[in-house]
């Protein structure tokens, strides 16, 4: 099915209803017991599904994958596929495996878990959560796994609760260079088939460890349009909608729409490698130029807060730690400077975003070029640096729920997700001496005092920190919605 545009209520029902009726075109084999979950993903697969890079999270919200561990709710590490473990010297750690089994059949071994990390070890581009990191995983007796990391890194056990360091069978990695999650995960669903980039088909893992789930099974429409996604939930041929658009949220029953304080912020990010914004007094004119409150208030209608730092509201303590940015260049004279400012629409309002940037950095005197795309038609040239500005939204603890994480795979030279291009010694040592740090309270500090590092180099201006709506039928209980987006639907899930 084609992706969708904005279209009338009238037009849009009969399409998403052949998109999810039972026998339609392109049905995703919906249960005659009704116990199915009918899903509309906003982000269609950027790549192929590799848990490696930013389809890692679409197979954690599908609850497909797992790692060693994972986030509870105060943010900590906890039991995932690893039952326990236990640091033995400043660069061992000994994890104890939990009895499961993969979707395949095969068992959750030591042997099979090393060669799972292993690869995400070896992917190129390397995994956001491994930005900076390099380590060993090998089998123990028993059901232990040892990883060696080669500096020492005290917060391992959160970095493996990442979605990109997913666990999968051996069958997975059958072809070289690539991880195969259909049908090789451990989650409550197992992932049986995948329409390019539309559609999905998910059925219950009956042998999960945690339990049986209560839906049998997930079928999914990747619609990139935001007014798509929240009609298909106001004519009830969804039960769950993500990312629904600030300014379609009045049109659905106060019942059916929930408002979730996240971590993810919304930035615009300037290309420090080449062209214009390679001259700092220009980074400093543009962010001169950019007025967030009116981006909070009117763009967003109330459900964000106007941009104060790489880390936003939710991320409870940064703001009792936020220092002044360090280092800022004088302003310069933007005097018709030609850019070039894109952005996704899969995100609905970040087109608008834009379009407000853009009418800001023309009144200050730059000469502005928009470009939006679908974001699986724009992540690589982004990262390419073939544009002078980026408008994105980004989840600064999705990756590991560690703060430093975020800094080093987005703001240091050897980032994989750097969409500034940014190499800054001074930003790099700041990142380095926060990685460095055990204590919670101290790498906190560290990681601020890193922020203002990085703030002060111009290259980001964040601009909001979003709440994030989701569309939740009435009859849809036990939907998990958290502030890292990693969740979505899990073993009590059902209608």
């Amino acid at each position: 099915m084609r992706r969708l545009r904005p279209l009338l209520a009238l037009v849009l029902a009969p399409v998403l209803t052949a998109c999810f009726a039972p026998g339609g075109d392109g049905a995703a084999g919906a249960s005659p017991d009704g116990t199915r979950l009918r899903v509309a993903l906003a982000f269609p697969p950027a790549e192929n599904l590799s848990p490696y890079g930013a389809d890692a999270t679409i197979l954690s919200r599908l609850g497909v994958t797992e790692g060693l561990t994972a986030l509870d709710a105060n943010g900590a590490a906890a039991p995932a596929l690893a039952a326990s473990w236990r640091r033995e010297n400043d660069r061992s750690w000994l994890f104890t495996l939990r009895e499961a089994t993969f979707q395949d059949g095969s068992t959750v071994t030591p042997a099979a878990v090393a060669t799972a990390l292993s690869h995400a070890a070896r992917a190129k581009p390397v995994p956001a959560a491994l930005a900076g990191v390099a380590f060993t995983a090998k089998a123990e007796g028993g059901e232990r796994v040892r990883i060696t990391t080669e500096k020492p890194d005290p917060v391992l056990p959160l970095r493996l609760s990442s979605p990109s360091l997913a666990i999968l069978s051996t069958k997975a990695y059958d072809k070289k260079d690539k991880a195969d999650p259909v049908g090789t995960a451990t989650g409550p669903f197992e992932l049986t088939e995948v329409t390019g980039t539309t559609a999905a088909t998910l059925d219950r893992y009956d042998d999960y460890w945690g339990g049986r789930a209560q839906a049998t099974g997930v079928d999914v429409k990747f619609v990139a349009d935001g007014t798509a996604r929240a009609s298909a939930l106001r004519t009830k041929q969804v039960d769950l909608a993500e990312a629904v658009p600030v300014a379609q949220a009045a049109t659905l029953d106060k019942g059916t729409r929930e408002a979730t304080a996240t971590t993810r912020t919304t930035s615009l990010l300037l290309n420090t490698r080449k062209g214009p914004f390679k001259d700092a007094a220009l980074r400093a004119a543009a962010r001169e130029a950019v007025d967030t409150s009116v981006l909070a208030e009117d763009v967003y209608e109330g459900y964000a807060d106007a941009g104060a730092g790489i880390y936003g509201p939710a991320v409870t303590w940064a703001a009792g730690k936020r220092t002044e940015p360090v280092g800022r260049a004088k302003a310069g004279r933007p005097d018709g400077t030609r850019i070039t400012l894109a952005t996704y629409d899969n995100r609905p309002e970040l087109p608008e975003v834009a379009q407000v940037l853009k009418q800001q950095l023309e009144k200050a005197g730059f000469e502005v070029t928009l470009e939006v795309r679908e974001y699986s038609r724009l992540e690589s040239d982004a990262l390419d640096g073939r544009f002078d500005a980026f408008v994105g939204a980004r989840n600064s603890l999705v990756d590991t729920g560690d703060p430093v994480a975020v800094l080093a795979s987005d703001y240091t030279c050897d980032g994989g997700y750097n969409l500034a291009l940014l190499c800054d010694k001074r930003v790099d040592r700041a990142v380095a001496k926060a990685a460095d740090i055990a204590d919670t309270a101290e790498r906190q500090d560290a990681a601020m005092a890193a922020e203002a590092r990085i703030l002060g180099t111009d290259a980001v201006v964040p601009l909001v920190h979003q709440r994030i709506i989701t569309g939740v039928a009435t009859s849809v209980r036990g939907a998990l919605l958290d502030p890292y987006e990693r969740t979505l639907v899990g073993i009590g899930t059902r209608r």
